[in-house]
Order: C-alpha cells, then structure tokens, then sequence
C-alpha cells in the first residue's frame, strides 16, 4: 500500500474511532447517570418532590420521566446502538492496518514468534476475552459486585502479564484495550439490545415486561462505563511510550492505568 494512502486511511479511522466514540461513551454515561437520578427519586416517599430528573442546557429546560409502560408505538421508540457497533468496527479496522498488516505487533526480544501467530493469538484474545467475561457474569460469579471486581482485576492483571510477554509493549496495551472495546460492544448487541427488544415487545402488547431484564441491560451498561476510561487510556499509552509501554515496570503501569480508569470511573458516575 502506498505511504500516503496509508497515512490518509489511518488518519481517517482515527477520527472516526474517537468521533463515534465520544458519542458512544457520552450516551452510556448521560444515560447511567440518569437512571441514578431516578433511583434517588424512587427512594423519596410517595408524594415528596418530583419524579422527573430537570436539566439544563443551551436549547433550554428538559423534564425527563421514567415510564414503566410504552406510551407511543414501538417504531417511535429511539434506540441507541449503532454508534458502539461503528466504533468497534473502526478500532478493528485500526488494529488490522497497525499491528497485523504492520510491522509493531511483534519484538523478537520479546518472543520469537511469527507473524501469522501472533495475529491469531491477537484475534483469539478479543474473542476469548469476552467469552470469560460473558460466562462469569451468567454465573453466580456476576451476582457479587465485590467477587466481580476481585475477578476482573485478577483477569485484567493475569491477561495483561500474558500479552507484554507474547507482543511488542505498545501491542500488548492496545489489545487490552480492545478486548475492553470488544466486551463492551458485544455487552450492547448480544446482552443489552436483546433485552431491550424484549422489554418494548412486551409493552407494545401492554404487558409488564420482566423487570429483571432491565437489570440485567443496566448492570451490562454499568460495567460498560468502567470499561470505558482505562481504555481510552490505553489508547493513548502508545504517544508515551516512556511512562507506559516502554518503562521496564510496563506491566505494573498498565494494571495502575486500569484502576485509576476504574475510580475515575467511579467519580463521573457519581457526579
């Protein structure tokens, strides 16, 4: 492939990976925040202060209300999901053109191995990586919080060791931020969207709808937002490579990064 064109398609992916990012990312934060509005209200007694979450912005004042039935036909009913669908696919596409079609996937003093090895070590991560994640959240496992989260970091720190000593230190980061990527774009369309289906189905039919299901769609989309900053971060690790991939305690840097993304997390969701 020519130099330029490359450059161009790199340029151009980039933008859009962090453009359809921000809208995703913005979108599964405005909307957990907002359900931890609601939940306040929800504890307030019946009949102390409003049930609508009021805002402000530069077109003026917003009330939004939670309903519990569909009060409009279903096709008026406004989804959000192809923004995270548009920026795996274009984080992929980066991952392909970079590291697989490139040369920083892998450093002989790293390991000596080939080419077409590491790229499917690198694939079958992304993939092996939300099938852990999916099953231990399908198992009693994904019931505790606090047994959750120890089994994440455990995974993240025990992924993360495997990856510095199979990849370049750049390549290592930037699969684990894809495997974050890819866990929370399989949460929206395998795990979050069904739910949701479900959920305007059996309220068009003027049914009650499971209210598990929306606890389950909520929980995905609260992991979600967990996952969201350290991977940002690890998209950014590879403009410095001396702090990150390159400090001889890469791997303790990477794992920091993490848990500093979690609490940062933590913090926006609270605000």
């Amino acid at each position: 492939m020519d130099f330029s064109v490359r450059e161009w398609l790199n340029l151009g992916l980039r933008w859009f990976h962090v453009f359809s990012g921000i809208m995703w990312v913005g979108q599964t934060y405005y909307f957990t925040w907002l359900d931890a509005q609601f939940g306040k209200l929800e504890k307030k007694p019946a009949g102390e202060g409003e049930r609508e979450v009021w805002m402000v912005h530069s077109g003026g004042f917003y009330a939004v209300e939670k309903k519990s039935l569909l009060g409009v036909d279903a096709a008026a009913v406004r989804w959000f999901r192809w923004e995270a669908l548009m920026t795996w696919i274009a984080g992929i596409l980066l991952l392909l053109l970079v590291y697989y079609w490139g040369s920083g996937l892998v450093d002989p003093d790293v390991a000596d191995i080939g080419k077409g090895t590491a790229v499917a070590i690198g694939l079958g991560s992304l993939v092996a990586g939300w099938l852990i994640y999916d099953l231990a959240m399908l198992s009693p496992l994904g019931r505790s919080q606090a047994a959750f989260v120890v089994f994440a970091l455990l995974m993240t720190a025990g992924v993360s060791w495997v990856l510095l000593h199979v990849f370049s230190g750049r390549a290592a980061y930037i699969h684990l931020g894809a495997i974050f990527g890819t866990i929370m774009t399989a949460n929206v369309w395998f795990r979050i969207l069904p739910a949701q289906r479900r959920m305007i189905a059996a309220a068009a039919r003027g049914e009650t709808f499971d209210a598990s299901l929306g606890g389950q769609a909520k929980l995905r989309s609260k992991h979600n937002t967990f996952m969201a900053v350290p991977a940002v971060f690890l998209m950014l690790s590879n403009h410095y490579p001396v702090a990150t991939y390159g400090n001889r305690y890469s791997w303790l840097v990477l794992i920091v990064l993490v848990l500093v993304g979690w609490g940062a997390a933590k913090l926006i969701r609270e605000a």
